[in-house]
């Protein structure tokens, strides 16, 4: 990683580069690289663990998912290239006013710190439990020291080493799944036939679940429709994977990435919840019993029952995945911040100091790094498991009022008043959570 910052960025590190790659990305580069940025160390842990209680019912939200990001690519993105944007909230002040402009601005960086902050406090806890503990390394230099590291290989190229870098993590990420199914496949001594057909007649395999619509999560329309809404609004209006699509020469090769990212998405969740299938097979032909959390089942057989490699490679393809989702993270907050806050790109245009403002770019990412610092070490010590479930609900709801003014500025033609849309976006949530807890 730091040898790929180093050729990435000894040319040129300038806010150009740092912010949109010169919009030079080869599309390709970055379709199978986002796979890496969008499935996080969270959904490394977690999607396999659900399969016990849920099947593969999370696969009708990836299909919704996918009709999102067509969605996205034949909606939105036309739109960010036809205006050229560095920042994709310009287009709100550019539609609505200054005042719409901040606020989605201000929605993307609290969304995107207590999301990306809480996948990586997840992440660490695992690393944490199974690894450091034994070795008697405290919880906040685990972390410090993983943020250490993402800043020093992005705080010069940015999204250009990103591009590349993501790439390579997204290698480790799906080579530790398939060589995951490969262990799992050979202690039970199955070929790959053999390993297809005892995933498909487990009681584990059902993947649409049609009735019980009020009172049942799973129930297809719900899952399917809120991965349309999410991957439009968490992807689609989201400024870390956006910034890569809008990296790339023109809209076609961007459409050409998105459309090929997609596919390659579908796939790679198969797997996931293919490996969530065969560790509970595997646990109940081993008769090993599954831990009280399911996000430690992955872990645990890993670390404690297929042997050292497979330890290795599990290591290997979470790290990969927590800093694929962190770097962007990163990189994309002090991107908003600079040219959202402190419009950076406007002063640019104008002929401003360079090198000033790429120190204020560089002090700007520190300031990023000790905050995603700051709110990991406050969620060890201040949140209990008891209110996991409801930080992610924050996230979510965050992202209803960037959806919802964005929708409402492409499919209508209708102006507002610009003073009254922060009170709007901040009452939104509100409202979605007193409908969320008296429902």
């Amino acid at each position: 990683l730091l040898l790929v910052a180093y050729l990435t960025s000894r040319k040129s590190s300038d806010n150009e580069t740092f912010f949109i790659a010169n919009r030079n990305s080869k599309w390709y580069l970055v379709a199978f690289g986002m796979i890496g940025t969008s499935i996080s160390g969270v959904t490394f842990i977690s999607v396999p663990g659900t399969v016990n209680a849920d099947g593969f019912s999370y696969f009708q939200f990836v299909l919704g998912n996918a009709v999102g990001y067509i969605v996205i690519a034949t909606v939105l993105m036309p739109l960010y290239y036809r205006l050229q944007l560095t920042s994709i909230y310009t287009y709100l002040e550019q539609r609505f006013g200054f005042w719409s402009y901040k606020t989605g601005a201000f929605f993307f960086l609290v969304s995107r710190i207590v999301g990306s902050a809480f996948r990586l406090f997840l992440v660490a806890i695992v690393l944490q439990h199974f690894i450091f503990d034994a070795w008697h390394v405290p919880f906040w230099v685990t972390v410090a020291v993983s943020l250490l590291l993402i800043w020093t290989y992005t705080f010069r190229g940015g999204l250009k080493t990103i591009i590349v870098t993501d790439t390579i993590q997204t290698v480790f990420l799906v080579a530790s799944v398939l060589l995951s199914i490969y262990f799992i496949a050979r202690s039970m001594h199955l070929s790959l036939g053999g390993l297809v057909d005892t995933v498909v007649r487990s009681d584990y395999s059902r993947v649409f679940f049609l009735d019980h619509f009020l009172d049942d999560k799973r129930n297809f329309f719900k899952y399917f429709l809120g991965g349309v809404a999410v991957s439009v609004a968490m992807t689609g209006l989201d400024q870390d994977l956006m910034q890569k699509n809008l990296s790339c020469r023109n809209l076609g090769e961007a459409q050409k990435n998105m459309f090929s990212f997609t596919g390659i998405f579908v796939l790679v969740n198969i797997f996931f919840l293919s490996v969530g299938a065969l560790l509970y097979i595997y646990a109940q032909a081993e008769h090993i019993a599954l831990p009280a959390r399911s996000d430690y089942i992955f872990p645990d057989i890993a670390f404690n029952h297929l042997g050292a490699v497979a330890a290795i490679v599990f290591i290997l393809g979470l790290t990969a995945a927590t800093f694929a989702t962190t770097d962007s993270a990163l990189t994309a907050l002090t991107t908003s911040f600079c040219v959202d806050f402190l419009g950076m790109d406007k002063k640019q245009r104008k002929g401003g100091d360079q090198r000033k403002l790429e120190r204020t770019r560089k002090v700007v990412h520190v300031v990023f790094s000790l905050v995603f610092l700051g709110v990991v070490i406050a969620f060890k010590y201040l949140v209990s498991e008891a209110v996991v479930k409801a930080i992610f609900t924050v996230a979510s709801f965050t992202y209803g009022p960037l959806l919802g003014i964005f929708l409402f500025g492409i499919l209508t033609r209708l102006r507002v008043r610009d003073k009254w849309v922060p009170i709007v976006c901040l009452l939104s949530p509100f409202i979605c959570w007193a409908l969320d807890a008296n429902s």
